[in-house]
């Protein structure tokens, strides 16, 4: 049977969306598609040029290219003869997904740990078995989206404060008592890294729970990669730390570490653990499998740094304002959205494609175009970047650029 044509599609039930609805869509495809980005919409690329530099995922160590790890996967999927698919509340120790998770904990020098269907799903699942009506948060105004929203659905009271600002963390602690600190180890859209030690003090010399994602850093920084609080040598003074596997581990789940007497408290307080499926074993073997490249993968991680401080230097002599972050997420912060089209419109025209950040991932006017470095990069992709910044920098009005007024403040002062 031939599929009816686009425009001969049924659309009765759009149409009979109420206006509460219709309203929030004509303001994003009228007022801000059409009208701010000129009917372009800022996340959608446009078709690759031969031979394109990729640089909008966060697969930092290249798993997602390795046979190994691939035919592990595969060879359960084969083997496969049908499995259970339910809650992890259900789960018995002894289980596949109990033993990788003594695996993960292990590795990052923790008790035990948590698996969950996502970064996303273990933030929202850990503040909601943490907090409650009243208890204070203590949010980086820079930590994740899902960090916020699980404060909301645990209806515990966000304060943020100012980013990596621990003057300001510890004046508001002062002021509303005893809570739940909450950062990330490595911001994802600047690549700013948080000032953990002084965090851990703050946390203990008022009593509160300090939380730590470390979604950019597990995988790429501390020994065999287990991340910025085991570099630092504070595993036992941060209370819980989570992750997205989606990022270096090149899979999709998440993971909280925790101690054991929590790990069996945390099903019946977090509502993506209840009400979610647990993970399957083709995903489990996955990360079997990557747990185990990437505690080997010593000389990818110090390619990482090396593409990281090349790029970063080259950069800063260009002009470019990237000093808010100093890691392998580079910012090129334009500020307003329609200037944020520009660049990625003349990244992309150069074969360059990063991922843009707009409201509600960045403050108002703080949009900027993402730049994430992986370790399998020529040092050829890595000059046509450059390559192409220096090209581009009128094109851009790169001197107009709210990082770059920001950077001409600090100079004068």
């Amino acid at each position: 049977m031939t599929p009816p044509a686009i425009d001969d599609r049924p659309r009765r039930a759009e149409q009979d969306l109420p206006a509460f609805v219709t309203s929030r869509m004509h303001e994003w495809y009228v007022e801000r598609v059409a009208k701010l980005h000129g009917g372009s919409p800022l996340h959608v690329w446009c078709p690759s040029q031969a031979d394109p530099v990729l640089l909008a995922g966060n697969d930092y160590l290249c798993l997602a290219r390795e046979h190994s790890l691939t035919r592990a996967q595969a060879s359960v999927l084969e083997q496969a003869a049908g499995e259970m698919l339910m809650s992890a509340v259900f789960l018995q120790p002894g289980s596949a997904q109990f033993r990788l998770e003594e695996r993960l904990a292990a590795f990052m020098g923790a008790e035990d740990g948590i698996l969950s269907q996502s970064g996303w799903s273990a933030n929202v699942g850990l503040m909601q078995a943490i907090c409650g009506p009243d208890v204070p948060v203590y949010l980086d105004m820079m930590a994740h989206a899902s960090l916020w929203e699980g404060v909301l659905t645990a209806q515990a009271e966000a304060v943020p404060f100012l980013h990596n600002d621990v003057e300001h963390l510890r004046r508001q602690v002062v002021r509303h008592g005893r809570g739940v600190i909450v950062v990330d180890a490595l911001y994802s859209t600047n690549g700013s890294v948080a000032p953990l030690a002084d965090l851990v003090e703050v946390a203990e010399a008022h009593g509160c729970i300090l939380v730590v994602d470390e979604s950019h850093s597990l995988g790429t920084h501390g020994p065999r990669g287990a991340g910025l609080v085991v570099e630092l040598g504070l595993a036992e003074r941060v209370h819980f730390r989570t992750v997205s596997l989606a990022k270096a581990f090149a899979g999709r789940a998440g993971f909280i570490t925790c101690s054991s007497e929590f790990k069996g408290y945390f099903p019946s307080a977090a509502r993506p653990a209840i009400f979610s499926s647990c993970l399957l074993s083709h995903e489990l073997a996955w990360f079997e499998a990557a747990l185990d490249f990437i505690a080997g993968a010593d000389e990818r991680r110090a390619t990482l740094r090396e593409h990281t401080r090349f790029v970063r230097a080259g950069l800063r002599e260009l002009g470019y304002n990237i000093d808010d972050g100093s890691e392998q997420i580079i910012a090129l912060e334009a500020g307003s959205e329609p200037q944020t089209l520009v660049v990625r419109n003349a990244l992309d025209k150069r074969g360059i494609y990063g991922a843009v950040f707009c409201a509600p991932a960045t403050a108002k006017n703080r949009s900027l175009v993402r730049l994430t470095l992986n370790a399998g990069l020529t040092r050829a992709e890595l000059e046509r970047l450059l390559a192409a910044c220096a090209d581009m920098r009128a094109e851009v009005d790169l001197e107009n650029w709210s990082s770059t007024r920001r950077q001409r403040r600090l100079t004068l002062v």
